[in-house]
C-alpha cells in the first residue's frame, strides 16, 4: 500500500522487518518529544501553566540584571512559545526584589563606539516584539533602565504594589537604548518622560505608573505571578488568529498615522471573516452557548 501510494520510481521495496523497525522508531520518538521536559538554560527559568508560557528572569546574585546571553536565552525561550501550538501567552516575571534592575553594566563599560556599531550592540533586544503571541510582564521590585525598557517591550505590565521604574542611564552617561526614549513617552506622556530620563532620579513607584498608564494593574506581590497567569490564560483561551491581528493592529497604531491603522483594522477585521473561530464565535453567541475555538 506505501509503495502504491508513493510511487515505486520514488520508495523501494520495505521489508517488513525494516518497515516495523522504522514506525516502532518513529512513534518513540514522538512519544519521547511528547514528554519532553522544557529546555534548560543558565539565565532564566521557563515552564508551561496551561496555556500560558512562564519565563522567569533568574540572575539573582545581579538583580537579574540583563546580559547578552540572558536576552538570547529570552529570545529563544519566547519563539519555542510562540511556535508551540499549545501555547497562547506568554508571562515574563523575575523575583519579588527585582524584576530586572538593568542592563549588564560590567559587560558593557569597556564598549567602543566601533564595537557596539558593527555589532549592533542592543539590537537583538528587540526581536521579542516580533513575537506574535502576547507576553505579560509581571514587575515585582526593581525595573530600572534596561528592567524598564524590558517590561515596556511587553504587551501588558501588570505591577506588584513595591514595583518601581526608573531611567536612570543619564546617570552614567548615557541614554536609555532599547525603547526608553521612545516607548516611556507613549505611555506617560512627553514631560514625565523628559523628568524621568533627564534627571536619571525620578522613578515611579506601582501606584504612579498605575495613574500615568505605564501598567494595567498593581496587585500584591506575593499575587502578581498568578494574577498575570490568569489573564495569560484568559487570552489563550480565545481564538489566536484574532487575539494575534488585534495586538499587531494595537502595536500598528503606534507607527502608522491615524488613517493607515484604521485601514489595518479594517482588513484584520474583514480577514477574520474567513476563519473558522469566526462561524464558531458568532454561532455560539446566536445559540447562547460558550464558543469552541480552534485557533483555525
Amino acid at each position: 500500500m506505501l509503495r502504491t501510494l508513493v510511487g515505486s520510481a520514488i520508495l523501494k521495496p520495505l521489508s517488513t522487518q525494516t518497515a516495523a523497525r522504522t514506525f516502532s522508531t518513529g512513534l518513540a520518538l514522538k512519544q519521547a518529544a511528547s514528554t519532553e521536559s522544557p529546555k534548560q538554560y543558565d539565565n532564566i527559568l521557563v515552564e508551561t501553566k496551561g496555556k500560558v508560557g512562564l519565563i522567569t528572569l533568574n540572575r539573582p546574585k545581579a538583580l537579574n540584571a540583563l546580559s547578552s546571553q540572558l536576552f538570547v536565552e529570552i529570545n529563544e525561550a519566547l519563539r519555542s512559545f510562540d511556535a508551540d501550538k499549545d501555547i497562547g501567552a506568554m508571562v515574563i516575571t523575575g523575583s519579588e526584589k527585582a524584576f530586572a534592575a538593568g542592563a549588564d553594566i560590567k559587560e558593557m563599560k569597556d564598549n567602543t563606539f566601533i564595537d557596539n556599531y558593527k555589532k549592533n550592540f542592543l539590537g537583538h533586544w528587540a526581536e521579542m516584539t516580533e513575537i506574535k503571541k502576547p507576553i505579560i510582564a509581571a514587575v515585582n521590585g526593581y525595573a530600572l533602565g534596561g528592567g524598564c525598557e524590558l517590561a515596556m517591550m511587553c504587551d501588558i505590565i501588570y505591577a506588584g504594589e513595591k514595583a518601581i521604574f526608573g531611567q536612570p542611564e543619564i546617570k552614567l552617561g548615557v541614554i536609555p537604548g532599547a525603547g526608553g526614549t521612545q516607548r516611556l513617552v507613549k505611555a506617560v506622556g512627553k514631560s514625565k518622560a523628559m523628568e524621568i530620563i533627564l534627571t536619571g532620579s525620578v522613578n515611579l513607584n506601582a501606584t504612579e505608573a498605575l495613574q500615568y498608564g505605564l501598567v494595567s494593574k498593581v496587585v500584591p506581590a506575593d499575587q502578581l505571578v498568578d494574577e498575570a497567569v490568569k489573564t495569560a490564560s484568559k487570552i489563550a483561551s480565545m481564538g489566536q488568529p484574532s487575539v494575534q491581528m488585534a495586538k499587531e493592529a494595537i502595536n500598528k497604531s503606534f507607527d502608522v498615522s491615524l488613517d493607515a491603522g484604521l485601514r489595518w483594522e479594517r482588513i484584520f477585521f474583514q480577514a477574520l471573516f474567513g476563519t473558522a473561530d469566526q462561524k464558531e464565535g458568532m454561532a455560539a453567541f446566536t445559540e447562547k452557548r460558550k464558543p469552541t475555538f480552534t485557533n483555525e
